[in-house]
Formats: C-alpha cells, structure tokens, sequence
C-alpha cells in the first residue's frame, strides 16, 4: 500500500465518525488517571468516581499485593528478556501454574503475559482446517481473532441461545472435532452463559468447550474459580481461561486444562512460544491476590453485596439493566450520541464510567458500562445513581422511565 492509500485510509476513519465525536467534545477513550485505580481516581486535578473498572475486589491498590510486586522486582529484575518457551521461566511462573491449576480444578496450567493472548494461543492452534469452532456472536475480541487465526471453519450462534447452538451443530459433520468458545459473564450484557444446556449439546454432537472466565474469577463460583466452578461442571469444561488484570489485580491471563492438552500448547501456541513471558512483578502479584481471594472470602461477599445494592437502586430508579447477573450493570442508552453524551455529562458531574456503541454492540443496545467493585462504598453508588439519573432525565433517555 502507498503512502498515499494509506494515509486516504486513515483519514477517511479520522474523518467520520471518530472525527465526528472529537468535533463535538464527546470523545470518551484514552482519558489519562493521575492515580491509583480505585473507587475514586484523580483526572485532569479532580476526584472523580470510579465505576468503570474491571478491578472487582478493589484488590489493585491492597498494601500486600504491592509490597509482593516490590518483592519480586528486587529479586528477579524488571522483565525476563525472553519467551517461557527459552529463557524465560521462573519458578514463580511454575509456582502459579500449579496454585491456578488447583484453584480451577485442572490438572495442569499455563501461564500468558496477556489475557488476549490466552485466547489467541489455544484458539489458533487446538482446530485444523477440516475442524470447527463455534462463538457466541458476543464474545470477547480475543476469541473472535483466535479462531480467525485457526485457519478453521467458524460459526457464530446467537447470544446465549441453545437451540441455535445445537442447530447449527447438527448440521456439521459427525466426524469433524469442533470447539465451543464462550464466555463465562459476558463483558458488556453482564450475563452469565447457560453452561449446563451448552454442556449438553457439547456432549450430544461430542464437542469441547473453552469457558473464558476473564469477567468470572473471582466474581463467580467456590471462593471465586469461576463459571464451571459455580454450576459445579469443571470436570465438563475442557479449558478454562482466565485473565489477571480484573480481580487478580495484575496483568497477564492463563489456560488450564488437563496435562496433555497444556503440554500441546506449550509447545504449538504462537502467542506464548513467540512472546516475553510475564514480568515478575506482575507474576508476584497474582500470586498474592490468588492466596487473599482465597483465604478472604469478605472480598467476594461485599462485591455482591455491593452490586445487588446498586442493581436494585438502578432498577428502581427506572434504569434499563437487560439480563445482567454480575456486577457488570449495563444501563442502556440505546442511542450512539446520546451514550457519549451521558458519559461526558457523567464525568464531568464526577462520575467515570464506559461507553459501549457501534459496532461493539448494535445501536440500539448501546448502553453505559456501569461496573462494580467490592471497595465501593453504599454512599459512592448513592451519589453515582443520583447523578445518573440527573444525567438520563436532562437528555430524556427513551429507555430511562424514571
């Protein structure tokens, strides 16, 4: 591609809706936090409330965790200067492996320095051309760019819709392997996947499953090890996903699964064999929320009690919450601009939360991610339900009846 072509490229994206949005002072990406990520964050000098954070036991400001990653830079060094598949293994990289392993309830893990790559590693690698792999047309990103890279035959089935699973399966070869990838709580609708029905057809046309649990540690399931954990079918889900940047407070993401299939993707997943593997701060830290989760079961107790407050509030306010069942609230504007709008009127009245438009979601799904942590105060979603309410009353928000 040219110069030429490609800078025609760019500007027609710069020039249209993006453009637009920037014009009118309602670009809501990429907004600079002077502070920690807590429930109230500093931007641009002022105290604003945090409710859009995937940060769900507030764990990412915890004095332990910190001192933990302080731990490992002193020890270890800032990076590893190599992939896990040369030089770059330490033993703590071992030590998490074998703790999220147990915690899910597989035999064996392996450990990614992205949650993204978690999913592009084993979905790139597990199918083959003649195979198949089927999404739920609202799945994460990192699932759709997976399977594309499989070179496999990919079919979507609408949102947490069985009948259409099993439709679409019974037309597929009975020989060919096929996978289901989903998510455990979806990330934007907030709903939980209808894992015992999928674990059906999964057992009925002889399928695997990959649950990712990135929105489901430490949310859902025995003191929080997710989706297959809270319907009690761990021994159902063929690989578990799961990221650290949310509860674990960290960054990077592993897949467990059983000890073949992990030693397969040691050895054949691009994603890990081809990146620098986790840095030891980030490997100290999830090791520390891992063991506070864990023996702490408080954490997990207050975000539900902090969530079922605030989804009773917003119902009763006359808020639009869909089908959610996690502390993802998506509240609908169901209108592109006016989600941008509420989201600047929003932070500007000192309250942060996530827009959520086309094409993330259709248009008129587009909604307010409004999400909760288990540091919030009462008080804080008291402030931060009444100044949304302000908010979808002064721009008449058809799906607000409050």
């Amino acid at each position: 591609m040219s110069k030429g072509k490609l800078n025609e490229r760019t500007a027609r994206f710069l020039n249209g809706e993006l453009g637009e949005i920037k014009s009118k002072n309602l670009y809501a990406y990429f907004r600079p936090i002077q502070s920690k990520q807590d429930t109230e964050v500093i931007i641009d000098g002022r105290r604003v409330l945090m409710f859009g954070s995937n940060s769900y036991l507030g764990l990412t400001t915890d004095p332990r965790i910190i001192q933990a990653s302080q731990d490992a830079l002193a020890k270890y060094g800032t990076g590893c200067a190599g992939s896990r598949f040369l030089n770059g293994t330490l033993d703590i990289h071992v030590e998490l492996e074998e703790k999220l392993a147990d915690y899910v309830g597989k035999d064996a893990a392996i450990l990614f320095s992205t949650g993204f790559q978690s999913n592009l590693g084993p979905l790139s690698c597990l199918t083959g051309r003649n195979d198949y792999i089927l999404l739920d047309e609202r799945d994460h990103a990192s699932i759709i760019d997976g399977s594309r890279l499989s070179f496999s035959k990919v079919i979507k089935y609408a949102h947490n819709n069985i009948d259409d699973l099993r439709d679409k399966m019974s037309r597929l070869p009975e020989e060919s392997f096929k996978l289901i990838a989903t998510d455990g709580i979806f990330s934007m609708e907030g709903d939980i996947v209808k894992l015992p029905e999928l674990v059906q057809v999964a057992n009925e046309f002889d399928a695997a499953i990959l649950c990712d649990d990135a929105h489901s540690l430490g949310v859902i399931g025995e003191k929080g090890a997710g989706t297959a954990s809270h319907f009690g079918l761990t021994e159902d889900v063929d690989l578990i996903m799961g990221t650290f940047s949310k509860s674990l407070a960290s960054l990077g993401g592993f897949v467990a699964a059983d000890k073949d299939t992990i030693e397969f993707l040691k050895h054949r997943a691009r994603s890990l064999m081809f990146s620098a593997s986790m840095t030891p701060a980030s490997v100290a830290s999830t090791l520390k929320a891992l063991e506070i989760i864990q023996t702490e079961p408080e954490h997990i107790e207050k975000l539900w009690a902090n969530t079922n407050y605030a989804k009773k509030l917003l119902l009763d306010s006359g808020f639009d919450l869909g089908a959610t069942e996690s502390p993802i609230l998506p509240v609908f504007v169901r209108n592109n601009e006016k989600t941008y709008i509420v989201t600047k009127m929003l932070q500007d009245d000192g309250v942060f939360v996530n827009p959520v438009v086309a094409p993330a979601v259709p248009a008129e799904e587009s909604l307010i991610r409004f999400s909760l942590m288990a540091t919030h105060t009462f008080d804080q979603i008291d402030e931060a339900v009444e100044k949304l309410a302000k908010v979808f009353k002064a721009l008449e928000v058809e799906s607000y009846i409050g």
